[in-house]
């Protein structure tokens, strides 16, 4: 296991303790009345889940993001403005084309990265509670070491590695049309 995921799993684990910061703080806003089990409740533990992850991956895109909406010229917007558009014509014709590029680009890397998540899963919710945060990689763990049936897992590890090789094969050809 990567050392980052787990410093995020466990700073996770202590921010949405029942007895941690962030249940403090909505019970003392008055938002819950009782502290709750992000990580123990079937309905709560992949909404959580997917809160970390999404914080976890937030620097990476926002830079990603910034680097590309500083590299869009200045004479666009400026040629909009003298043809007469507004503001969200600006971003729909021509920010968004502009970081088109980008946005594929971090949206491929993330999906490839989320296939990546087993530790923060195994160290937050081991798949649980119930099968409510199971994932393929925790699935195929659990397969080959609790129920040690190791060719369904084998088979399904086949499957990821498709997967996920497809997935960067679409990634370099579209960083190859970029150059």
């Amino acid at each position: 296991m990567d050392i980052y995921s787990t410093i995020v799993a466990i700073n996770w684990r202590l921010l949405l303790d029942p007895m941690g910061i962030i249940n403090y703080l909505l019970n003392k806003l008055g938002i819950i009345n009782s502290y709750l089990e992000w990580f123990g409740s079937y309905y709560l533990a992949l909404p959580a889940l997917i809160l970390v992850n999404i914080w976890r991956g937030y620097s990476f895109i926002m830079v990603s993001l910034l680097a590309g909406l500083q590299g869009i010229q200045n004479n666009l917007y400026e040629a909009a403005e003298v043809d007469g558009a507004n503001e969200w014509q600006k971003i729909i014709y021509i920010t968004i084309p502009q970081l088109k590029p980008i946005i594929l680009s971090v949206g491929v890397l993330d999906t490839i990265w989320t296939f990546r998540l087993f530790p923060l899963i195994w160290l937050t919710t081991g798949g649980g509670p119930g099968n409510s945060t199971e994932m393929l990689s925790t699935y195929t763990y659990k397969l080959a070491f609790e129920q040690f049936k190791f060719s369904k897992a084998s088979a399904l590890a086949v499957v990821i590695l498709v997967v996920v090789t497809s997935l960067s094969y679409f990634y370099v050809k579209q960083q190859k049309q970029l150059e």
